[in-house]
């Protein structure tokens, strides 16, 4: 998702988000492990979507 997209997000809709990430990241974790992940540029793109999201997070108190 785009970091313009993430922005027009409420702050609860950011933690809902945050958390489908983290079920994702750790989906693509378990499949790497088991040698079952295809499209390992997918680790990455979560990792960095959870980076955008909890730095919005971070600065939607300001």
């Amino acid at each position: 998702m785009d970091i313009k997209e993430l922005r027009q997000k409420s702050q609860a809709e950011l933690k809902s988000h945050l958390l489908d990430l983290q079920k994702e990241q750790f989906s693509l974790r378990m499949q790497k492990v088991t040698g079952q992940l295809a499209k390992t540029h997918d680790v990455r793109r979560v990792r960095r979507e959870i980076a955008r999201v909890k730095m919005l997070l971070g600065t939607a108190g300001q």
